[in-house]
């Protein structure tokens, strides 16, 4: 686990709703925000994970609430809103971290998985936004997306998700834009690879992994805590002045662009996944 460095009451008692925390960089999120005193909620498609989940994050001190609900379903989001609101209270920040993700060439995507990842990344985003917002207006509160290097980055086999996350980002700059005035705050975080990741097993596995761990300046994979910690920056008043920004934590990694990893991948596969 990365050292927290950050005081253990920064963010205490506030609210915090992670969508697709039941794993990964987003539970790793979670567990960030609970070490620094928030209370959590967190949804997922997964009671299983969920209840899992909730223990990892209670281990580190807050009251944790779970909510069966895909993203893609308004109405099941606005029930989970509204748990969270009778046993936590109004939501003050809101993670839209939900995300789909497989490594298909254009030429083999099928139209529903193309149309599957966008569902779950842009318009599952703009739902949880939607849904919560009179809550985050009542406490001048804020969102942080959790974005990728596809959005800016062209990839190999990754025509879907640069085209849903680019969406992310330009949602971000949008409600940054007209939610401003209300004091709520949206921003976005770009990981990298992130170690022990669904992604990282879907995208980078074996051989691909570790020639895309050489193109990264930094010589290393991110741990969930470091995505972790830079959305609780984003959510605190550390970070009060600052709206409409993508954040890359990366580890350099999209310095270089995406030829090596592209190369690799093309080297490497037999068939792809396109759903």
């Amino acid at each position: 686990m990365i050292t927290n460095w950050l005081p253990p009451d920064l963010l205490a008692e506030k609210v915090v709703f992670v969508t697709g925390g039941g794993s990964g960089i987003n539970l790793g999120i979670a567990k960030s925000f609970a070490r620094v005193g928030a209370n959590v909620a967190i949804c997922g498609r997964t009671p299983e994970r969920l209840e899992s989940a909730k223990l990892e994050i209670e281990e580190n001190g807050a009251q944790v609430v779970t909510a069966v609900a895909d993203v893609r379903d308004f109405d099941a989001l606005s029930v989970a809103f509204e748990k969270t609101r009778k046993e936590l209270g109004d939501i003050d920040c809101l993670v839209c971290g939900a995300a789909g993700n497989f490594l298909s060439p254009a030429e083999a995507l099928s139209p529903n998985g193309f149309k599957s990842v966008v569902d779950i990344d842009l318009v599952g985003s703009f739902n949880a936004c939607r849904g919560s917002f009179e809550q985050l207006k009542k406490q001048a509160g804020n969102i942080i997306f959790i974005s990728a290097g596809q959005s800016f980055t062209p990839y190999i086999g990754q025509a879907h998700a640069g085209a849903a996350k680019a969406g992310v980002d330009n949602l971000m700059k949008n409600l940054a834009l007209e939610w401003g005035h209300y004091g709520i705050r949206s921003n976005s975080i770009a990981p990298g690879p992130i170690e022990g990741t669904e992604g990282m097993k879907r995208l980078a596995p074996g051989a691909v992994g570790e020639r895309l761990k050489a193109t990264i300046p930094l010589g290393r994979f991110g741990q969930p805590e470091e995505i972790g910690y830079a959305a609780v920056f984003l959510a605190s008043p550390l970070a009060a002045y600052i709206t409409g920004t993508r954040l890359v934590v990366d580890g350099g990694q999209n310095l270089g662009g995406s030829a090596i990893f592209s190369q690799a991948i093309l080297r490497s596969s037999s068939g792809s996944d396109s759903r």
